[in-house]
């Protein structure tokens, strides 16, 4: 690892960072002591950062594998994370590349990361020295560091594996690595607060049916992009679970519920009029398709379009707001360049470009979906 940080390494790797990676893993590293495997895996590694990490740009910081990589949260998600989070103890147990341990600790005094992976963790340990962060890192399994913790901490922070042994996703709660339903008493024993990372892809009523102790489901999407689900499990919950629908990068609000409010809020339906909202993915993740409908005063197209409708622009939509008539099919001009849309309809966007011959893009939106009275296109006005 120290060998990477020669600085006629660093130079190289710096030099290469637009090179093809697949056409220099071919070649022979000009340095005996570094594969030219370690010298793309941090040019890859710089490569993600630019996108991803962005704070991680620095002389000095080392970068793990590829899965490493693609695991660890997003600079954006994790800095959602840490306005949230506060206290003097923080330990975070699956600490990975420690991207989340970076942000979601800094309102705390004191840091302690467990990582299991040894040369994972040696990364970290000199990254957050470049960074002039300090911490206590403990290289152990965290069922391990369970049987032998005897401290109490304010917030416990962990994000399970999300493959099995053959490499595949999981999602349940009992195939995560760790077991959460196995471990979740003796968590809550050394915390008043767990705050857990799970797939975008859970499902939300089953996450409630199995995890008790539930007091918030954070549904964190950046760019209109589910990327986490993230609970919080509290020793002083009062039975409600505030479900907050974030959409960084957007400029929307925060929409936030309480769980179950969805099963008494009522739609009311109709044609569609003047403007066309499309809530953001994080509200359709969370299944507020009625809720959304009251608590804007909107109407709804159909039961299964989740689409909705006004005669007046409503402000502070947590989504798109379109300004659209009805148009008939055979207006459509063949192709035009139309943003396609279809939601509760027969075609994808796909078939619909090649049954129209329309191209894809521009400022125009073509919507294929249906109301209460049947199947419908809407066109940008």
């Amino acid at each position: 690892m120290v060998k990477l940080l020669n600085k006629e390494v660093q130079h190289y790797i710096n030099a290469n960072l637009k090179t093809d990676l697949h056409s220099l893993l071919l070649k022979k590293s000009p340095f005996p002591e570094v594969s030219m495997q370690e010298i793309v895996q941090q040019i890859k590694g710089k490569q993600v950062a630019e996108r991803k990490f962005p704070f991680l740009l620095k002389e000095g910081i080392l970068f793990p594998p590829q899965l490493s990589l693609e695991q660890s949260s997003s600079e954006k998600t994790a800095l959602y994370k840490s306005g949230i989070l506060k206290g003097k103890k923080f330990i975070d147990l699956t600490s990975g590349f420690g991207i989340d341990a970076y942000y979601l600790s800094q309102n705390f005094d004191n840091i302690t990361l467990v990582e299991q992976n040894t040369g994972l963790l040696k990364i970290v340990e000199n990254n957050w020295a470049v960074l002039d962060r300090k911490a206590t890192f403990i290289n152990l399994k965290l069922e391990d560091f369970l049987d032998e913790n005897q401290e109490h901490f304010d917030v416990i922070y962990l994000d399970p594996a999300r493959r099995d042994e053959q490499k595949n996703k999981v999602f349940l709660l009992e195939d995560l690595s760790p077991d959460i339903l196995e471990i979740q008493e003796k968590l809550r024993s050394f915390s008043n607060q767990v705050v857990i990372k799970l797939s975008p892809l859970i499902d939300l009523k089953y996450l409630v049916s199995v995890l008790p102790g539930i007091s918030g489901i954070d549904i964190i999407a950046l760019k209109n992009d589910v990327k986490e689900v993230v609970v919080f499990l509290s020793n002083e919950n009062t039975g409600k679970i505030i479900c907050n629908c974030v959409n960084l990068d957007s400029g929307e609000s925060v929409f936030s519920f309480t769980f179950g409010e969805e099963e008494t809020a009522e739609s009311e339906y109709s044609e569609p009029e003047n403007y066309i909202y499309i809530p953001n993915h994080s509200i359709l993740k969370a299944g507020a398709f009625n809720l959304i409908s009251q608590k804007f005063s909107l109407k709804k197209l159909h039961p299964n379009s989740h689409l909705y409708t006004s005669a007046e622009k409503v402000g502070n939509f947590p989504g798109r707001i379109l300004e659209m008539e009805s148009v008939d099919s055979k207006s459509i001009k063949k192709k035009g360049q139309f943003n396609i849309i279809a939601k509760n309809y027969p075609l994808k966007p796909e078939e619909i470009k090649k049954k129209y011959g329309l191209k894809d893009g521009g400022d125009q939106y073509l919507i294929f979906t249906q109301s209460k009275k049947g199947k419908i296109i809407l066109k940008s006005v």
